[in-house]
C-alpha cells in the first residue's frame, strides 16, 4: 500500500491505483488501429496499467479524435483504410499544434530497413514490429512518458514525402501481388483445412491489395500536381 497525499489529508491505495492516478495525470494514450483483435489487446492492456485510453479504427479517425484532445503517446498501425499510418504521421508533422506528438508505430506488413528509415525521417519516434511483445511496448510507453515530446521535429517536404511514400507502397505491392501468387498455386494441393486458411489468407491479400492500389493512385495524383502545378 502506498501513503498518498490528497490536499491536507492521507489515502492508503494500492500500487495499481496510485499507478492509474500517476498515468492518468500523464494524458491519455490515442491507439489508431484497424485490427479489432489488436486493438481490443492494447486497450485492454493500457488500461489494466492505469492509462486513459481513446481508440480509433483509421487515420481519419485520429486525427478527428486528437482535434478533441490531445493525446500524450499516438501509437498506430501503417496498413489502414481511408489515412493509413504514413499519411496519418505526415498531418500530424505538418500541424505546428501535434508535431511534437510520439508516435509508435506497430505493424506486421512495413518491417523491412527501408520501412524503418522511413518511418523515422517522417518523424515516428518507435517503431514496434508485430506480434507486439507486451513487456516490451509498456516499457517503451513508460520510457516515451520519461522522455517527453520533441519539439524539433520537422516535417519532410511534400515532394520527398510522397517520392518515399510511393517506393513504400510499390514495394508492398510487390511483395502482395507475390503472396498471392503463390497462394494461389498452393489452392487445392493442400487439405481442406489448409486450403480453408489459404483462402482466408488469399481473400485479405486481395483486400490490401486493392488499398495498396487506390493509395498509390492517390499518391501518383499528388505526385504529378508537386511536379507539374497548374
Amino acid at each position: 500500500m502506498y501513503d498518498l497525499a490528497l490536499g491536507h489529508t492521507s489515502e492508503k491505495v494500492t500500487v495499481r491505483e496510485y499507478n492509474k492516478r500517476v498515468n492518468t495525470e500523464q494524458g491519455y494514450l490515442l491507439i489508431v488501429e484497424d485490427d479489432f483483435d489488436v486493438l481490443k489487446l492494447l486497450e485492454t492492456t493500457l488500461n489494466f496499467s492505469g492509462y486513459r485510453v481513446v481508440t480509433a479504427r483509421n487515420g481519419n479517425e485520429g486525427l478527428e479524435a486528437i482535434r478533441k484532445e490531445r493525446p500524450a503517446i499516438v501509437i498506430a498501425d501503417i496498413m489502414m483504410p481511408t489515412l493509413d499510418g504514413f499519411g496519418f504521421v505526415h498531418r500530424l508533422r505538418l500541424n505546428s499544434e501535434t508535431r511534437s506528438i510520439p508516435v509508435i508505430f506497430i505493424t506486421a506488413t512495413y518491417v523491412s530497413r527501408e520501412d524503418r528509415e522511413f518511418a523515422l525521417d517522417i518523424g515516428v519516434t518507435r517503431f514496434i514490429q508485430k506480434p507486439i511483445a507486451l513487456e516490451e511496448f509498456l516499457t517503451t510507453i513508460k520510457e516515451l512518458f520519461v522522455q517527453g515530446e520533441s519539439n524539433s521535429l520537422e516535417p519532410l517536404n511534400e515532394l520527398k514525402f510522397y517520392e518515399g511514400y510511393r517506393e513504400r507502397l510499390e514495394a508492398k505491392l510487390n511483395q502482395k501481388n507475390k503472396q498471392i501468387e503463390l497462394d494461389e498455386r498452393l489452392l487445392g494441393t493442400k487439405s481442406d483445412e489448409d486450403d480453408y486458411f489459404l483462402q482466408e489468407s488469399l481473400h485479405q491479400s486481395i483486400g490490401e491489395r486493392e488499398e495498396l492500389i487506390y493509395l498509390l493512385d492517390q499518391v501518383h495524383e499528388r505526385l504529378e500536381k508537386l511536379i507539374k502545378p497548374d
